[in-house]
């Protein structure tokens, strides 16, 4: 049967026909989906785990006890992952294990654009492309086959377009794989030095004989249109460059990445005039070619940064320009904001006023950086708010307050270890958790905090006032309140900042976009109070605006939390 599947959707379904009986992952767009479709079928057990780290060594304990498995996460994940990743290519798997990494080209929702085809060079595992829906399934099928011939984890790789377009994709059945027997090996699996030191003979092995494997597998596929060029190219960049030379050009297209083929490249380059190579990000492939001796065309011609398309290819290596008509006018800028009702908006709304060092964490309240809120110092990494402002802090002592801001997800991810070093090495700062109830800026995710698992079943509901007391914040100093209560949200954060010791609020509202939240009427303005002051707009609610110098609410819009009445000083509102 014949459907339309979401890249993502496609690999659940290669997952569930390869008869994967587990899956770990944390949520990281562009990945997300793949877990979620994965934990509709019945068949696989499916969890959010705290991190990605966490993930990869619940997905190898799997493997190794006999099932297959699966771990997904975005590019950066895999940073936090790095540690379990170069060790399972010396342990090997026993059933097969695949990790879904999707890589984010143009940044649309990360914080780089760093391409994961170096970690497959780097820990010496294959790694395979697809450039279409219907090779997320047939290639994650694949991946399997190869992880258990060469016992080694498979690292599957995605983009951003192929994990979020839809194309037809031929769906089978699932063929079951019974729990392999297990087998006590400490040589194999318990990776002290004299035991590594082997296996890193046999990872050598694996990889001479992957490399073998590389020239007459059907991943890498050649389509010869009799064309002087000769376009060497992987994933995206396939459908990129059929649409920009289609016929006027033979492909080489590489579905495993690593190692790439060498004879078959050169045979390719041997029967045509010139060679490009178009890859995102990084010239990989092209650093492969040169070292082979080949002069191609490649990043010489084509950008590093940023997403490739159809007009680029066009006007970089064709010199055919887009023919695009003039619109007329200029496009008005459409900044990201906070959501209406997001509790995150009176927090920064506060730190700002307060004129707080704010350092802060990646989520939905990243967006506390822009205007006019623009309450935010800096953000780096998952977790990294309350370490790294607690080297600020050690740096320059008492003279600035500070505050580290985390969500309750990312906290749960990577921050309680940050929080430990703060009380540890007697640290002061101050570290707001924002705590929406749920993973927001992924589409709603549970988390350890939410009381309930990826697959709708109960959990422990674990408190972040219990957590925090038990890595050693003084109870008094640990203190909940209603981020939409201004007031109150000011008094408790100026209390807990002037505290000679760490400390910890907890802003406690449901994100305003869960199902199971109550909404309020939208607040009406009383256009005769209203004097046009613009306080209301202070706080970057998207449903308020100015029209005929007096405040406008958008009503289809506005959930009524609230935060505006509070700061009009006319009652208007």
């Amino acid at each position: 049967m014949k459907t339309l599947l979401l890249g993502n959707e496609s690999v659940a379904r290669g997952l569930y026909e390869a008869g994967v009986r587990f899956v770990s992952s944390y949520p990281g767009t562009p990945s997300t989906e793949i877990t979620e479709f994965a934990a509709t079928y019945p068949e696989i057990y499916a969890e959010w785990a705290p991190n990605e780290k966490v993930a990869l060594e619940g997905a190898l304990g799997a493997a190794i006890g006999g099932g297959r498995s699966f771990c997904g996460m975005k590019h950066v994940g895999l940073n936090v992952a790095a540690d379990p990743l170069f060790v399972t290519a010396y342990t090997g798997v026993g059933a097969g294990m695949v990790i879904g990494v999707a890589d984010d080209p143009g940044m649309h929702s990360s914080q780089n654009e760093q391409d994961s085809r170096h970690y497959a060079i780097a820990a010496k595992l294959p790694m395979v492309e697809p450039a279409n829906s219907a090779e997320c399934r047939s290639y994650t099928k694949i991946a399997y086959e190869i992880s258990e011939r060469f016992d080694t984890p498979v690292i599957l790789r995605l983009t951003t377009r192929v994990s979020h377009s839809r194309s037809p994709v031929e769906v089978g059945e699932r063929v079951e794989h019974e729990i392999a027997p297990y087998v006590k090996e400490p040589g194999k699996h318990v990776m002290m030095p004299a035991n590594a030191k082997k296996r890193h003979y046999v990872v050598e092995e694996h990889l001479a004989a992957l490399a073998e494997y590389a020239e007459t597998t059907e991943l890498n596929t050649v389509e010869e249109n009799g064309a002087p060029i000769g376009i060497i190219t992987a994933g995206n960049c396939y459908n990129y460059a059929k649409e920009a030379f289609g016929k006027n050009a033979s492909y080489l297209k590489l579905g495993l990445l690593n190692p790439l083929p060498k004879k078959r490249i050169l045979d390719f380059a041997a029967k045509h005039e010139q060679i490009i190579v178009i890859e995102e990000l990084d010239p990989v492939i092209e650093n492969h070619c040169k070292a082979l001796g080949l002069t191609v065309t490649g990043k010489d011609v084509l950008p590093l940064c940023d997403e490739y398309s159809e007009e680029l290819l066009r006007s970089r290596l064709m010199g055919v320009e887009p023919d695009y008509a003039e619109v007329g006018a200029a496009i008005p800028g459409r900044p990201p904001v906070l959501c209406p009702g997001c509790p995150h908006r009176g927090v920064f709304y506060t730190l700002a006023k307060l004129k707080l060092r704010v350092s802060g964490d990646i989520g939905c309240y990243t967006l506390g950086a822009v205007p006019p809120l623009s309450a935010i110092d800096s953000v780096y990494c998952m977790g990294a708010s309350i370490s790294s402002l607690h080297g600020t802090a050690k740096v320059r002592g008492e003279e600035d307050k500070y505050v580290a801001v985390i969500g309750d997800s990312t906290f749960m991810h990577s921050g309680l270890t940050g929080l430990v070093n703060v009380v540890y090495n007697g640290g002061n700062t101050t570290t707001l958790i924002l705590d929406n109830s749920i993973t927001g800026m992924t589409g709603h995710q549970d988390n350890p905090l939410t009381g309930k698992t990826l697959m709708g079943s109960p959990a422990p509901n674990l408190s972040l006032e219990d957590i925090c007391a038990s890595l050693g914040v003084p109870r008094e100093h640990i203190r909940a309140v209603d981020p939409n209560n201004l007031a109150e949200l000011e008094m408790v954060v100026k209390e807990e900042v002037a505290a000679p010791c760490p400390s910890v609020v907890i802003c406690r509202r449901p994100c305003a976009l869960l199902k199971t939240v109550k909404k309020n009427p939208p607040i009406q303005v009383d256009r005769e109070k209203c004097v046009g002051c613009k306080n209301c707009m202070k706080i970057g609610c998207p449903c308020i605006s100015i029209a005929d110098k007096k405040a406008s609410i958008d009503q289809s819009m506005c959930v009524g939390c609230g935060l505006c009445e509070q700061m009009c000083r006319f009652g208007a509102l």
